[in-house]
């Protein structure tokens, strides 16, 4: 399929006895945030370095950017970026001159134009011609992913990219990934942050013990997973004892005046829901769908808690 960025089927990767990757498959439309999940050890590293040429994997196939990873290495590299965990920038150049280096490298790239449009892009201009061993986290994250613009790769894998920073940096990243896919660069996105994935991800796959446990949109694999409620405020205790005694499979709270009604959220069991309370004429004064959020999802598909995601 043309509209695929990265394409892997089957994809298998050994160390001596330890199987990493056990026969993955991925499919990462291009123009999109794919977000890829899972505990430590899960093999999350192992797949970017397989995808990004960096090592090479005993079994499947892989495409990126229509370039088979095994055969045409050099156009792969050629179509992306990489920013890895830590800062890949050198502290005793300044932003400019960081950013300078990596324009020479890249030949075809326009030179002091594309530096100061990078440096403005990123809102390092007035830090500049100041060392970048002076810079914040923050500021080095900002630097190191304007460098891997340089070139303009179409595809960019982040490996954790907002990783110690504060929030507002963390969200100015987000705002820089969005503006990145809107115009049509893909995303390949590990991280260690749930809220981060469901922010950002059109896609996402949760990776466990080498093979992956779940793909789909965040809001399919929070169905997935029981929990999903309809909650129902009322006005007055009469409506709430009413429908309590109607809804027989509801947990109230009586202080908030709620309902909670277990369901999967979608359309057709809200209206169930909705024609039940009126055919005992019941209104509520409020009606919400709760679902669960991405811990519980990765909770229930690892077995682990969202902290084991640290590194």
């Amino acid at each position: 399929m043309t509209d695929l960025a990265i394409m892997a089927s089957g994809l298998r990767k050994a160390y001596q006895d330890k199987v990493v990757l056990d026969g993955i498959d991925l499919d990462v439309r291009a123009g999109s945030v794919f977000s890829l999940l899972g505990p430590n050890g899960a093999g999350k590293t192992t797949t970017v370095n397989v995808l990004t040429t960096l090592v090479g994997a005993d079994g499947g196939t892989v495409r990126v950017a229509g370039h088979d990873v095994a055969t045409e290495a050099k156009a792969v590299r050629a179509a992306i970026g990489v920013t890895g965990q830590f800062a890949a920038v050198d502290e005793l150049l300044t932003g400019q001159e960081n950013l300078q280096l990596m324009v020479d490298l890249h030949r075809g790239a326009a030179g002091k134009q594309t530096v100061a449009e990078l440096l403005e892009r990123f809102e390092l201009t007035e830090s500049a011609r100041k060392p970048a061993s002076t810079y914040s986290g923050g500021m080095r994250r900002k630097l190191d992913l304007a460098m891997t613009l340089v070139g303009n790769p179409r595809i960019i894998f982040l490996d954790e990219p907002t990783t110690g920073l504060d929030p507002r940096s963390r969200r100015t990243m987000w705002s820089i990934i969005r503006e990145l896919v809107a115009d049509g660069v893909t995303i390949f996105l590990t991280t260690q942050y749930l809220e981060e994935a469901d922010q950002l991800a059109d896609r996402i796959a949760v990776l466990d013990h080498g093979r992956l446990v779940a793909q789909g949109t965040p809001d399919e694999l929070k169905r997935r997973i029981p929990g999903t409620h309809v909650r129902l405020r009322f006005t007055t205790a009469a409506d709430l004892d009413a429908a309590a005694r109607v809804l027989t499979d509801s947990t109230r709270d009586d202080e908030a005046m709620v309902l909670r009604v277990p369901g999967d959220g979608g359309t057709k069991s809200l209206r169930t829901l909705l024609d039940r309370l009126d055919e005992y004429s019941i209104t509520a004064g409020e009606l919400s769908v709760h679902t669960p959020d991405l811990d519980d999802v990765f909770l229930a598909l690892t077995g682990h808690t969202t902290e084991v995601l640290a590194k």
